[in-house]
């Protein structure tokens, strides 16, 4: 029989996180993401009491917890003034290191993992490219081998806090596609350096979640060790998926769990600020929350998010079981961030002329909400993979 009883250690550490969250006002996150400002008091907040490292090994110094840990914190920080800003100042932080955690040699968890898990180590992650997109496979960032390092050449795209890190998890190519036997073969998982001499950084501007900073990167002649490979050295005539790829997943499915946990933190932030404002908000002698066009939208988003955050749950808890966790991690983020973004769009209705103002904040919602919708990877992009992966229908693109 399965039971559905609040666990405690969950309850405390959503407790906590927006314990500490609730510390940074509207005031505060409207401000940085203004000026475009890096919320390093709120960062530091929760690096100095170890939330950083929720999900690092306690062999290197963090707490040894799952992605349903850490998915929890992270909706809890999201369901805060700060949003999508206070959840992506931390995410990469805590889930990018994943794949070092699952894939990377001991001397490379050793060298990287304690300094993760105290916060002082910013990891960047190198993945997207403007002429890729979503096919990973036709990514042109490539890495020869020379002597014992490499050199890598090429440019990445949607860098998330690349100017704060120092380190970026790259994917590239380190052998050509039309050498491969199969489009995923032949790329490798490296653990660079953001050196200054070798990458250029320009950052982007964009809709909203200013605070944390996304970028491109320009890679000219890096040279990486060696010792830096997360994994093994894709190949093009093993596996059935390659090895960097398969590194990889186990970075991009808890981005993807972790994400839809924010995607409904940030809607239940939205709807309390919506629901606050029906009771209080008087128009023709009454509350506007009595009006049926004011209650059912709310009460419809409600219950979406109460279903949503039950399939992330899920599928963290598949991850952490170590099953295959591809298509609960995919249809969870494209649940929750049609979820929380129709939230923040109906809090914005509830508001009226006043949810466009930015004093009172549902629009800075509502623009970092409809990041959910296209990443870390589109919905329609989702739909094709449990079209193909879970029904079985053809492929079709």
């Amino acid at each position: 029989m399965m039971n559905f009883s609040p666990d405690p250690e969950l309850e405390n550490i959503r407790h906590e996180a927006r314990r500490l969250a609730d510390q940074f006002d509207d005031d505060y996150w409207r401000t940085h993401d203004e000026k475009h400002e890096f919320p390093w008091d709120f960062y530091n907040a929760f690096a100095e009491q170890g939330w950083i490292g929720i999900i690092v090994p306690e062999k290197y110094g963090g707490a040894g917890m799952g992605v349903m840990q850490a998915a929890m914190l992270l909706g809890g920080v999201a369901h805060s003034a700060g949003a999508q800003n206070a959840a992506s100042a931390l995410h990469i932080s805590i889930f990018g290191m994943g794949p070092v955690i699952h894939h990377g040699s001991e001397e490379l968890k050793q060298r990287y993992l304690p300094p993760t898990a105290t916060g002082d180590l910013h990891v960047s992650f190198g993945v997207t490219e403007d002429d890729a997109g979503t096919d990973t496979s036709r990514i042109r960032t490539f890495a020869r081998r020379d002597g014992s390092r490499w050199i890598v050449n090429g440019k990445k795209i949607w860098n998330t806090k690349a100017q704060q890190a120092s380190k970026c998890l790259l994917l590239a190519r380190t052998t050509p596609r039309d050498e491969c036997a199969k489009p995923l073969q032949g790329m490798t998982l490296f653990l660079i350096d953001l050196d200054p001499k070798h990458v250029e950084i320009r950052p982007i501007d964009k809709c909203g979640r200013n605070a944390v900073n996304s970028n491109e990167l320009f890679i000219h002649d890096l040279p990486v060790e060696d010792a830096d490979v997360v994994g093994e050295v894709g190949q093009g005539f093993r596996g059935e998926v390659g090895q960097g790829f398969r590194s990889l997943l186990d970075g991009l499915n808890p981005e993807r769990i972790v994400g839809a946990a924010e995607a409904v933190g940030i809607g239940r932030q939205a709807l309390d600020k919506a629901v606050h404002y029906a009771k209080e908000r008087i128009v023709f002698d009454r509350p506007i929350g009595m009006n049926q066009a004011i209650a059912h939208p709310l009460a419809d988003s409600y219950s979406e998010l109460e279903a949503a955050e039950l399939l992330w749950q899920k599928a963290a808890w598949t991850f952490d079981a170590g099953e295959n966790a591809g298509p609960l991690a995919n249809m969870a983020k494209l649940r929750a961030g049609e979820a929380g973004f129709r939230a923040c769009d109906r809090a914005m209705q509830t508001f009226g002329g006043m949810g466009y103002a930015k004093e009172c904040n549902v629009e800075r919602y509502w623009r970092e909400s409809r990041l959910a919708r296209i990443a870390p990877i589109s919905n329609e992009m989702i739909l094709n993979f449990v079209s193909e992966h879970v029904l079985g229908l053809p492929r079709s693109y």
